[in-house]
């Protein structure tokens, strides 16, 4: 098989991911996205390292070890993060990205609570 498909593939898994990261609004979604481009980037990793090994004969297949330390690390990213969602969720009652501000920051007047706290002030 040649090197092109798995790369055309990987780059379109990739677009996509990306594309879902940039236009998503949904926290869980944009965690799936990006799952989709590491899944892109360990494509090409396993294609390149059988493509490597075939032209230069050498058995140690660093892409494929490489591959398996991206599993390990998503799968702690997607672990973490849907802790870090679902704890928002809990205490928000949203998991939309553009409405998670930090409280610090004054934004609090965005919720309803603050609204009737100043109309009735």
């Amino acid at each position: 098989m040649h090197l092109v498909y798995p790369a055309v593939l990987s780059v379109l898994l990739f677009s996509t991911g990306l594309y879902g990261v940039l236009a998503r609004r949904n926290a869980i979604l944009v965690l799936m996205s990006v799952e989709l481009m590491l899944n892109a980037v360990n494509l090409n990793l396993v294609a390149f390292d059988v493509w490597l090994s075939r032209t230069a004969r050498e058995t140690l297949h660093s892409g494929q070890a490489l591959t398996l330390f991206t599993i390990a690390i998503a799968a702690a990213e997607i672990g973490i993060g849907l802790a870090i969602v679902l704890a928002v969720y809990r205490n928000r009652g949203t998991s939309d990205i553009d409405r998670l501000r930090d409280t610090a920051e004054g934004h609090e007047r965005d919720t309803p609570a603050a609204e009737k706290a100043e109309a009735t002030a």
